[in-house]
């Protein structure tokens, strides 16, 4: 059967020393230190360590191989989308990157299909790379939950989906910078409590902002399974309900009129969640996703969903089916 794994990341090998090029910022930097391994750097602290896998594609593709992945579909690593740097100079290292992804995907067009990244701190140059992105064969982009102080929301980021709508793009949302950083200090929890509460920052900014009302073609999948937004769904929904004078001022649309109007990876790591959400909003909105290769994604890429014991048909759908559907490409392209 078909796998296609919407979630991964990838970095190039080597890249200019950003910081020394713009003369300010921690500019992410890779220091190789050993064979097969880098550090990466932020400024001069270390951000995380990284194996080839993070640059290598065929690397990439012998484990996919080992794992029965038949397709990645490649985004940067988040830290990279930089959008606390001045806008030209995100928009330099977006192309870089960009460029990269698109280079591996022109090579490996059967394992691989790309999303980019765009300076989205500047909209107006964010949808001129959102252009290009598609004339270098990017299938659309990845952006963050947040930009700076801007929710998804924000009324300056509306000609962005404005745009990803009309060139009928994909839209992957990735927690990054995470909220209230500075109360999780230990036992890993930016990762484990901010980015479930920020990818539910994203979907309910989008869902109460009218985004998804204005724009109903817009394809947008969000990461972890949306995060915290399906358990909380019944207090969302009761909130609008009780309090509609906070809650619905912008769109007064009940919120879980919108669930299954996106798509979620299935990176739940648990068999009764991912039951769930297929319950929820439906396995044709619902695609693998792994996060590879990161220790907190699915080390076994596809083992969830082949060990719950699906039908057939809502295997498919999980496994290839819904991911071509956000992509908007067709089974043929890879067989």
């Amino acid at each position: 059967m078909l796998k296609i794994d919407i979630h991964t990341h990838i970095i190039p090998e080597k890249m200019p020393d950003w910081a020394s090029r713009f003369g300010y910022g921690e500019f992410i930097h890779l220091d190789h230190h050993k064979s097969c391994c880098a550090r990466m750097m932020k400024g001069d602290k270390f951000f995380r360590e990284i194996e080839s896998n993070c640059w290598d594609a065929d690397v990439r593709m012998h484990e996919c191989d080992d794992h029965g992945i038949n397709v990645q579909v490649l985004s940067t690593i988040p830290v990279m989308f930089s959008y606390w740097a001045k806008s030209k100079d995100c928009l330099d290292l977006s192309m870089f990157l960009n460029d990269h992804i698109a280079e591996i995907v022109k090579n490996h067009p059967k394992r691989f299909i790309g999303l980019g990244t765009i300076p989205l701190q500047d909209p107006e140059l964010a949808i001129a790379e959102l252009e290009r992105c598609v004339k270098i064969g990017l299938k659309g982009v990845q952006i963050g939950s947040h930009v700076n102080d801007w929710n998804l929301n924000a009324p300056e980021l509306f000609p962005f989906f404005e745009a990803a709508s009309r060139l009928n793009t994909a839209i992957f949302v990735h927690p990054w910078d995470m909220m209230g950083q500075e109360k999780m200090q230990k036992y890993w929890l930016p990762w484990l409590v901010g980015m479930p509460a920020e990818t539910s920052l994203a979907m309910c900014s989008m869902i109460f902002g009218g985004i998804f009302e204005r724009l109903p073609e817009l394809r947008v999948a969000f990461a972890h399974g949306g995060g915290s937004f399906p358990s909380t769904i019944g207090r969302i929904e009761h909130g609008f309900n009780c309090r509609p004078d906070l809650v619905a001022i912008d769109n007064n649309v009940n919120p879980r009129d919108y669930i299954g109007k996106f798509y979620l990876d299935s990176l739940v790591h648990d068999k009764q969640m991912l039951k769930f959400l297929i319950e929820l909003i439906g396995a044709e909105k619902i695609a693998l996703g792994t996060d590879y290769p990161f220790p907190l994604g699915e080390l076994q890429p596809g083992k969830l969903i082949a060990d719950t014991g699906f039908d057939e048909h809502t295997a498919e759908l999980l496994f290839h089916g819904s991911a071509l559907s956000w992509l908007n490409m067709k089974k043929e392209q890879f067989l």
